[in-house]
């Protein structure tokens, strides 16, 4: 096995590297991310992605300057301690390119739009506060009460609340559909600006939550919408692709 370092007279080759990635659940996330990148360079060089020589040496620059490396001596010494040679960096760098230029393809402003026009309740937005208790009748009871007096959501969340949003009066602010449980989120985003509901149980059922509903925003194609989107659909797109091939972790 090829050692990749040395600590005294004990040598970590990388048959253990890959053990301890595997052990500290890093390996599945690193394989991936490399089968990804791998699918989509084949992808791109398949859709025809053109990468040119000046796109190649105007990355490289960028990485360069980036880093410090202003002379050429600089760039061969950083290259030589990480053992990695001039060609095997533009391949690098060649790859990193076809990726992004492929995955340009993939989210452009025209699929985006398609997207959120097909998809737009997905990106409705509630604004919600939150009062977590431990038992069933308090909740009840701080229920009753506000519903005597809606005011007094912030001052009760900071009086008895058990949420770390305690201290902010309860406030969660802005959420977006999915990331609620999913009997709770059907609820929350029927409900109308003002409505109290719960309680629900909370965690591992000890807990009791009750949400006040603040605000409600229906979607609009935003920056922050429209990156999502874009996210979504090249996430689907590495999907489709992941399928057409055999891959093998070894």
């Amino acid at each position: 096995m090829t050692a990749i370092v040395r600590i005294d007279d004990e040598v970590v080759d990388v048959g253990e590297f890959v053990r301890l990635l595997k052990l500290n659940g890093q390996f599945d996330t690193l394989i991936e991310q490399l089968v990804r990148d791998k699918i989509t360079v084949r992808a791109a060089k398949q859709h025809g992605v053109v990468v040119t020589a000046d796109d190649i040496q105007t990355r490289a620059d960028q990485f360069r300057r980036i880093r410090g490396l202003h002379r050429a001596a600089d760039m061969n010494n950083y290259l030589g301690a990480l053992s990695v040679s001039l060609d095997e960096f533009e391949v690098f760098i060649t790859d990193t390119l076809y990726q992004e230029k492929m995955l340009e393809q993939v989210g452009t402003d025209d699929a985006i739009d398609e997207y959120f026009k097909l998809n737009s309740p997905k990106f409705d937005s509630i604004e919600v506060s939150h009062i977590v208790l431990d038992t069933e009748g308090k909740a009840k009871e701080m229920i009753s009460y506000l519903n005597d007096d809606p005011d007094a959501f912030a001052e009760m969340a900071r009086e008895h609340s058990l949420a770390d949003t305690r201290d902010e009066g309860g406030v969660i602010g802005r959420v977006l559909r999915g990331q609620l449980k999913a009997d709770i989120e059907a609820k929350v985003f029927n409900a109308n600006a003002g409505d109290l509901l719960g309680p629900f149980p909370a965690g591992d059922g000890s807990q009791f939550e009750i949400f006040s509903v603040t605000a409600k925003h229906p979607a609009t194609l935003d920056e922050d919408v429209a990156g999502e989107i874009r996210r979504l659909l090249r996430e689907d797109w590495l999907i489709a692709r992941a399928q057409e091939h055999i891959i093998e972790a070894r």
